[in-house]
């Protein structure tokens, strides 16, 4: 069981990618912590497209080149959940009436290196928030995707750096 299990038990709406890293859990722990929105392949044009080219104020959606993208996350609209070094990272939001979500960075140890698996997980408490979200997931899912996909190589750089 992991902190993720613990923080959303339930969900409907699931994503999950994994990279190996050729580092010492410490060392990718550290990585996730420092990562930052510019050092995201790709990052920055996603979310200009999801505010729709909107100019907003610092968020998930419009991370600056400064600081982690992780600290941005916190200092806005997501909560650190667990925080438990060198093994699991997890944050969550609430994303709309009823709809709760959560994602973490799990580092699992392996003969060499890690393996790292990030996972977002989205619970709708009902049937109409469920619809309203599955519409949505529809359309951000492919962006997150790459998105996550990307984290995760940018943790890799700098782990292995």
């Amino acid at each position: 069981m992991n902190h993720l299990d613990e923080a959303l038990p339930r969900w409907q709406f699931r994503e999950v990618h994994a990279i190996h890293i050729d580092a010492d859990p410490q060392r990718i722990y550290d990585a996730i912590k420092a990562v930052r929105a510019d050092e995201i392949t790709f990052f920055r044009v996603l979310t200009w497209i999801r505010r729709g080219g909107r100019n907003l104020p610092e968020g998930i959606l419009n991370a600056g080149k400064t600081k982690p993208i992780l600290d941005v996350a916190t200092q806005t609209t997501f909560r650190y959940l667990a925080d438990d070094p060198p093994r699991e990272i997890v944050v969550g939001t609430h994303i709309a009436r009823g709809v709760d979500a959560a994602m973490n960075f799990l580092i699992t140890p392996e003969a060499r290196g890690c393996r790292v698996t990030t996972e977002t997980r989205v619970f709708a408490a009902d049937a109409k928030a469920r619809r309203r979200f599955a519409l949505y997931w529809f359309v951000i899912r492919p962006g997150s995707g790459i998105i996550r996909r990307m984290w995760l190589r940018a943790v890799k750089r700098r782990a292995q750096a």
